[in-house]
């Protein structure tokens, strides 16, 4: 967490106005299915209430989103996570890296690969296309650009899941600067990670 307290609130869901109500109605209608857009009996996370600000924004960000997300990328869920996670961490979110543990372990991460995230692709126990992910993570969130010896240990992926890794790297590095920059708390009841508190 880079900061403790949020530069824009949440807005006030018994207060919205009409564009604001239309944007969050994906988790305001019961039974949504949406990944971790609501938490315990329904409650809008403090994320999707900041960006209702701007409607239209959250209404875009949450169509790209999705598709990172869904069966509709190559990436298992399981590798999805695993870079959602290293791109959290590189990029110092809390919010993000709480969120997406829980997510990341109900998707089949071991709470020892996890951990062994935070130390990256050189961290002892990683097979070879693990290594090459985190990898990629890491030189995406570093310096904007895949190099070709991480890109050619990409291969098993195939074009699309290559393309995919850089969509979800990207994706949550922008999720990360939005939750970072304002300020966006973590849900009450949620323990940020003792390595990135503020």
């Amino acid at each position: 967490m880079r900061l403790t307290t949020p530069r824009i609130e949440p807005v006030d869901l018994d207060r919205l106005d009409a564009e604001q109500r239309a944007a969050l109605e994906p988790f305001l209608a019961p039974n949504t299915g949406v990944v971790g857009g609501k938490v315990g009996g329904g409650r809008v996370l403090n994320i999707f209430r900041t960006l209702a600000h701007a409607p239209r924004a959250l209404t875009a960000f949450l169509g790209w989103g999705s598709y990172i997300l869904s069966k509709r990328s190559a990436l298992s869920a399981r590798d999805r996570e695993l870079v959602i996670l290293r791109t959290g961490y590189n990029c110092r979110s809390g919010y993000e890296w709480t969120q997406h543990k829980r997510i990341g372990l109900d998707c089949g991460l071991s709470e020892a690969e996890v951990e062994r995230i935070k130390a990256g692709p050189d961290a002892e126990g990683w097979g070879d296309l693990d290594r090459a992910m985190l990898r990629a993570a890491d030189e995406l969130t570093q310096n904007h650009f895949v190099r070709d010896a991480t890109w050619a240990a990409l291969a098993p992926l195939g074009d699309k899941g290559r393309m995919d890794l850089v969509f979800t790297v990207g994706q949550y590095t922008q999720v990360s600067m939005i939750l970072n920059s304002f300020g966006i708390q973590v849900e009450e009841g949620w323990e940020v990670d003792p390595d990135l508190r503020a």
